[in-house]
């Protein structure tokens, strides 16, 4: 198992396993209640993340900055592109300050358009792709922009839709229709002296991006960060983590860049590929069936996902050995990659000591668990590895909490999952789980130069250099969460262990309160639901009601995969499904298994199928996947009532 010498060999090398120790500060009663964490790369002082093409083409201008499918791109070509469309937007009329939003699919032009837009003093605002015109009118107007990028004709449409009505609408760039080009043309007179100066004229304070929340309520808000805000994100991570994972497997780098850059986790990390000379290539779609094959070609070492992601591999895999008729054996699979991963971290991290005769000691796993482990290493956990195109030893999972299990069988076929914890306003990951210390579970100590506050109510308090400095247009709203001594209040809810490893329970707005006075976060339940098939998206319920119950959707690849297995027409309807004892029992397992991580009294004790999808079109998720609350308890209000006129457990349909 590549993983097992990797952690072996990682920790011979005191000069990596003794970085940025942290220090963990107790209270009175000895509970861990602040943990900080000093810095590994310096803070940025003087210039801005323009600088960065250009330090790399002047050190090592022939190295492969990106991978494109017809070639590798170099640092001395990539910062020439770079040039040429920021002397093509300061042609277009853009100034110092100026806003230039981007609507479009990641994509390599994506990245050249970013560092473009900073080369020529200007402030990029994402916009996610599936944004509706009325998203567009408000970001567009909210952040100010005078010029917006666009990918495709109908992005276009959205955009002039959206802007109508404005009183100066913006000129648009369409990259379907040549923008690069049109942009590199417009500026060919524009002496590279211009982008030097404005270049030269940027500070660590200069604002780099407004980018807007999700916007789970209401409408969303911009995150001011400046450049010195992205660069101790990228710099601390790509310090703490690039040096382990490339001395302990003795390849260079590289990831496939998929997440939308959009979103503040995407766009950290096309700047720490950059910054840590990662090759890097980009890929427009998170839909595993579009990425697997894609992964596959491209052969990453490591890749930044999030647990949609991990969840739907797992599926895919039980899927095919269900369809084989080997369904079985991947669950044993399963079971046997958990309690070997389990063991083998107890026994590399010290942590052992539950004893018993199943390999679960401090010793690490005993021989019939190896036996086992290799047994199926053979039948099941290559066959992982392959659809992660063969080289991958390590994935860093954020956005949300990842299931315990599903991380430790991931590790039990040689993948090491890094879960991580941030915001748009703590400029991605405030919190990643040591490279040479994982700790499934937990979403692990801070970012260095990071500190992390439990406060008194259990919220996550946050500061440092990664930490916003406000929302724009928003006095208000900035004051309601940031503190003036610096400390950012999540909103999230969290503990500390005695080794400052952080552990997340949930939105602090969305903890329910049973009739009977029980608190229950929705956050736990509803990551174990997602992560078993066939789940496509959840809600738990029961505020002021005698019990927890849960809104259930069935992923649409999950049904088509139960009908052909049991040999069902195709098209039999949903309604019919949603009723079907069979299909019940099955999301019973699910509920089963995220049961087991509350009390009875948290437990979800009765649920209901319901037709259809959460989805960003319906109005039921945020682009970055997350559920809108209030929006699913209003479209499915009547179905929730009648989950509580029945006992629990009854079906409401029955």
């Amino acid at each position: 198992m590549g993983v097992r010498k990797d952690l072996k060999r990682a920790r011979q090398r005191t000069d990596l396993a003794d970085r940025a120790k942290v220090e963990v500060i107790k209270d009175e009663a000895g509970v861990v209640r602040e943990v900080r964490r000093e810095h590994l790369a310096p803070p940025l002082t003087t210039g801005s993340l323009a600088d960065l093409p250009y330090t790399n083409a002047t050190e090592n201008p022939d190295a492969p900055a990106v991978r494109r499918p017809d070639g590798p791109v170099t640092a001395r070509d990539f910062a020439a592109q770079v040039t040429a469309v920021a002397k093509g937007l300061i042609a277009a009329g853009l100034a110092a300050g100026d806003r230039v939003a981007v609507m479009s699919r990641t994509r390599y032009e994506w990245t050249v358009l970013d560092f473009a837009v900073w080369a020529a003093g200007g402030v990029t605002v994402p916009v996610y792709p599936t944004s509706a015109a009325a998203q567009v009118d408000w970001i567009v107007r909210d952040s100010g922009a005078r010029h917006v990028v666009t990918e495709t004709p109908q992005h276009t449409a959205t955009v002039t839709a959206g802007t109508a009505g404005h009183p100066h609408p913006p000129q648009i760039w369409e990259l379907d229709a040549g923008a690069v080009a049109d942009l590199t043309a417009l500026g060919r007179d524009v002496p590279a002296e211009e982008v030097a100066k404005r270049r030269a004229a940027l500070t660590p304070g200069t604002v780099a991006t407004v980018c807007y929340t999700s916007g789970t309520t209401g409408r969303p808000k911009g995150c001011v960060l400046t450049h010195a805000n992205l660069h101790a994100e990228a710099a601390n991570t790509v310090e703490l983590l690039h040096p382990v994972f490339q001395a302990v497997t003795g390849r260079t780098a590289s990831t496939l860049l998929f997440l939308p850059l959009a979103h503040i986790l995407g766009r950290t990390l096309q700047i720490a590929c950059l910054m840590g000379r990662i090759e890097m290539g980009h890929f427009p779609s998170v839909k595993p069936d579009e990425l697997r094959p894609a992964l596959r070609e491209f052969r990453p070492t490591f890749l930044v996902g999030v647990p949609y992601l991990f969840e739907k591999i797992h599926d895919t895999g039980r899927a095919t050995a269900e369809k084989i008729g080997r369904a079985a054996s991947f669950d044993r699979a399963e079971r046997i990659g958990v309690r070997f991963a389990e063991a083998y971290l107890d026994k590399f991290l010290g942590t052992g000591g539950r004893g018993g005769q199943d390999g679960r000691g401090a010793k690490g796993p005993g021989p019939g668990l190896y036996a086992a482990w290799a047994l199926y290493d053979l039948l099941v956990y290559r066959r992982i590895r392959k659809e992660l195109g063969g080289r991958m030893r390590y994935a860093i999972s954020g956005g949300s909490p990842l299931d315990r299990d599903l991380n430790l069988f991931f590790q039990a076929a040689g993948i090491v999952v890094y879960e991580g914890y941030g915001l748009t306003e703590t400029s991605a990951a405030a919190t990643v789980v040591p490279p040479l210390a994982p700790r499934p579970g937990t979403v692990g100590q801070p970012v260095p130069g990071t500190a992390v506050r439990i406060a008194a109510d259990g919220e996550v308090l946050i500061k440092g250099p990664v930490v916003f400095g406000a929302y724009w247009n928003n006095p208000a709203a900035t004051a309601e969460v940031l503190a003036a001594d610096g400390w950012f209040a999540t909103g999230d809810l969290g503990s500390l262990d005695a080794d400052g490893y952080l552990t997340i329970t949930g939105r602090k707005k969305d903890i329910l309160v049973t009739s009977g006075g029980k608190n229950v976060s929705p956050a736990v339940l509803e990551d174990r639901l997602r992560s078993r098939a066939p789940v496509g998206q959840c809600l738990v319920v029961g505020d002021n009601r005698p019990f927890v119950a849960a809104l259930i959707t069935l992923d649409p690849e999950a049904v088509a995969h139960w009908l052909s297995v049991r040999k069902l027409p195709p098209d039999t309807p949903l309604a019919e499904l949603v009723r079907d004892d069979r299909m019940r029992a099955e999301v019973q397992k699910a509920v089963d298994h995220a049961n087991q991580a509350v009390s009875r009294a948290e437990s979800i004790r009765s649920f209901v199928l319901v037709e259809g999808e959460f989805s960003e079109d319906n109005g039921l998720l945020t682009p970055s996947l997350k559920v809108k609350r209030h929006a699913v308890t209003a479209r499915y209000a009547a179905e929730i009532e009648a989950l509580y006129r029945k006992s629990p457990g009854e079906s409401p349909g029955k």
